[in-house]
């Protein structure tokens, strides 16, 4: 039994209150229940920890419940009311899931990212139902004159076994408004779970596959014009001059101008990546007549100079260095190569690595690359805007509306309660819609028109924008010694413009000897939030080298993994290890067992792959065979350690979606430059995963335990990569360094 306090410093955790026309809603902070660690304490803004949601119970029983975190496929809408409704102890068939729009006054905390959203909900979230359901039992033990623990609930009915009285929610919900909150509030143990560990479709589902409007493609109000925008055709270039005399004569065009997006003086926060600060604009009445336009426009570009700019994130306030140039990708290999050889800053440092391998007899050392990737998710780019003198109303696809709201309220001049922000539902994600600049420049260009306007970002728009996934290297080290034990381990990590390693991950605190180091080059092709940043890279590289590694040393490449991580579980090196060995092995033994690893299967070929990011553990196997010359993906068996699984279907469909989104990365995602002009801005060159290419077959297997969910959405992704590479070195007899992996089949192929 888990006994959790009601509230939490000076704020009430939960408050409840009557419905106008009967009923009780039930508010609450969002995570105030959760007990973070001293980390996210000191990264984390305060006001995060406290963010109103509710639950509406109404007198026909009819639950409401309010999904606060904005919805792009990774099933919150649906998972996180189920916490809710399995503490509420309602039945499922009774409850409506409404998406809750951005409100500052009553949600402070509405992000979808990083895997967290249902690990940082699941306390409050549970606290907020177990409430609800307590007040309802108190409401019928007032009304029945009866104990309070003599009534039971079960699908939304209240039961008083005794006397045999019993009542809907409904009948109870206007007297359980009326009282006081409890100060400790008992949740259910987990094997009393009936909602949670159970599959239920997305709440979504039915719209999504009739075409209802549920995207902000599909939004229309009267008088909604449409805008699009012409930023600069390369990185580093900005706007000189604009012929519209031909654009302006064309029908249906209202105007053309030059918007400006930030305030010169204006300090972003870390989710204000905005490309081009200026860029021209045509808003029209068709979509089709303002293509045209801007197809018509004649713009005379100019370099930019080297610049800085204020950016405040939650470590502080730091300078960016934005500087002049056109960069190019041959460019780009040549730099990351000479900064692999460059002295670079100490992220940790075990024992005496520099030592060890001086005295090493022999040492293995690979260093591996990959290029920018464009999101791409399959709704570009697009936001509606209806801003006037005292008030902006906006409705648009944003995965952090919080950061947003900032941005806005500094640029329209407004304060924040005279802005509303509905959420819609995205058409992907994979962070580029962390960074809001789409909502902006709507409600830019809205003001500026005094008019309600839909922006529209055509697919060259979108992928010639920038927020990538940024170029990286990474160059591993291991020494071994006469008897070909390992005996140091070393790891320099360069990008343009961040590093990515994480310096506390494994193979961390499983060897004596250790360096991790880290040094970046400033660009101004910008990057962003990629699904799993920086993981998304560094896992493939390090579990490649320790693939080929093993080999080297004639170890089996699971049970090498295996050895380390014992060594990290018994007697650790160093005290900042951000992975529980055990559950890593955990999840390396299941694979194993699930893959039958060690049987030989004629012609197919294996890669595994293991990694812990996002707070999960995940292990896979790819198999693969060679068909008229080219790797073909047969199977795909993954174990994930992820706590308890809320949502079973959810939960698989977001691994299958993660794994095939990987091996897309890993054969074919690339994005070159050419003097600052990205080479690829559609699918005819950006070469996309397709049906052929996705794995005949995936099998996901959760570790079983009662540990508190953790991340999903991402952390299946990292790790396929070396799964691919290791898969393919066994079916092509070479090592592969370099990503994309079939560079030569990316074209049409």
């Amino acid at each position: 039994m888990t006994i959790v306090k009601t509230s939490i410093n000076r704020r009430s955790f939960l408050k409840v209150s009557a419905l106008a026309g009967g009923g009780m809603m039930l508010s609450f902070s969002w995570l105030a229940g959760c007990k973070p660690t001293p980390e996210e304490v000191v990264t984390l803004p305060k006001k995060w920890f406290e963010l109103n949601s509710y639950i509406k119970i109404g007198d026909n029983g009819v639950v409401t419940l309010m999904s606060p975190n904005p919805e792009f496929g990774s099933n919150v809408k649906t998972s996180m009311p189920m916490i809710l409704a399995e503490e509420l102890d309602v039945d499922w068939k009774n409850v409506i899931v409404e998406q809750a729009d951005f409100f500052p006054e009553r949600f402070e905390r509405q992000f979808t990212g990083g895997s967290q959203g249902i690990r940082q909900g699941w306390r409050p979230l549970r606290t907020a139902g177990a409430t609800a359901r307590t007040l309802l039992v108190h409401a019928a033990a007032q009304t029945w004159q009866v104990p309070a623990n003599e009534i039971t609930t079960e699908a939304g009915v209240l039961y008083h076994k005794t006397s045999g009285k019993k009542a809907g929610y409904g009948e109870m919900a206007s007297v359980a408004a009326a009282l006081t909150v409890p100060g400790d509030i008992k949740l259910k143990d987990i094997n009393e779970f009936k909602i949670i560990g159970t599959s239920k479709k997305n709440v979504d589902g039915p719209k999504i596959v009739t075409g209802k409007p549920l995207f902000t493609m599909d939004y229309k109000t009267d008088g909604m014009l449409i805008a699009m925008i012409q930023h600069p055709p390369a990185f580093g270039l900005k706007v000189k001059s604009v012929d519209d005399t031909e654009a302006r004569a064309m029908p249906g065009i209202r105007d053309i101008f030059i918007a400006k997006i930030l305030h010169d003086d204006y300090v972003r926060n870390g989710f204000d990546t905005t490309t081009f600060p200026e860029m021209a604009v045509v808003v029209g009445e068709t979509t089709w007549q303002v293509m045209n336009a801007k197809k018509a426009l004649k713009i005379e570009w100019e370099k930019i100079n080297d610049s800085t700019y204020t950016m405040r994130g939650w470590g502080g306030e730091q300078t960016v260095k934005v500087p002049a140039g056109l960069e190019s990708t041959r460019e780009h290999l040549s730099k990351m190569a000479a900064l692999s050889k460059k002295p670079a800053a100490v992220l940790r440092r075990d024992g005496d690595p520099e030592g060890a391998f001086n005295q090493a007899a022999r040492v293995i050392e690979r260093t591996y690359t990959a290029p920018f990737l464009a999101h791409n998710a399959m709704e570009p780019v697009c936001c509606y805007a209806h801003v006037t003198a005292d008030q902006a109303e906006i409705y648009g696809p944003v995965q952090a509306p919080e950061f947003t709201m900032q941005t806005l309220a500094a640029r329209l001049g407004l304060p924040k309660e005279k802005i509303h922000i509905k959420l819609a539902r995205m058409g992907g994600g994979f962070g580029q819609r962390a960074y809001g600049h789409h909502l902006v420049e709507a409600a830019v260009i809205s003001q500026h028109m005094n008019a309600p306007v839909k922006l529209m970002y055509t697919r060259e728009d979108d992928m010639a924008y920038g927020i990538y996934r940024p170029t990286y290297t990474a160059t591993y080290r291991a020494a071994l010694d006469k008897d070909n034990k390992l005996i140091a381990f070393h790891v320099k990590g360069g990008g343009i413009p961040e590093h990515p390693v994480h310096a506390n991950r494994f193979p961390a605190g499983a060897i004596d000897n250790y360096l991790a180091e880290g040094s970046a080059i400033d660009s101004n092709i910008t990057i962003g939030a990629f699904r799993a940043p920086r993981s998304n890279f560094i896992a493939g590289a390090e579990q490649s080298f320790l693939d080929e590694l093993a080999e080297e040393m004639g170890k089996d490449p699971i049970d090498f993994r295996l050895e380390l991580l014992e060594r990290a579980r018994t007697k650790p090196v160093g005290q900042n290890n951000d992975y529980d060995a055990a559950r890593y092995a955990g999840v390396l033994k299941l694979v194993k067992e699930k893959s039958n690893w060690g049987e030989s299967k004629p012609d197919v070929h294996r890669g595994v792959s293991a990694y812990f990011c996002h707070n999960s553990y995940v292990a896979e196997v790819l198999e693969l065979v060679i068909e008229n010359n080219k790797p073909v993906v047969k199977n795909v068996i993954a174990a994930v350690d992820c706590g308890i699984v809320v949502n079973p279907d959810a939960a698989i469909n977001m691994a299958e979606g993660a794994i095939v989104d990987g091996i897309g990365n890993a054969f074919f995602g690339e994005l070159t430059f050419k003097d600052g002009a990205p080479e690829k801005t559609n699918f005819d060159k950006y070469r996309m995963i397709r049906q052929k290419d996705a794995p005949k077959a995936i099998e996901v297997h959760f570790v079983q335990n009662d540990e508190a969910p953790t991340g999903l959405g991402e952390p299946l992704f990292p790790p396929i990569f070396a799964a691919v590479a290791n898969a393919l070195y066994k079916a092509r007899g070479k090592r592969f360094y370099q990503q994309p992996y079939l560079k030569e089949d990316i074209a049409l192929g």
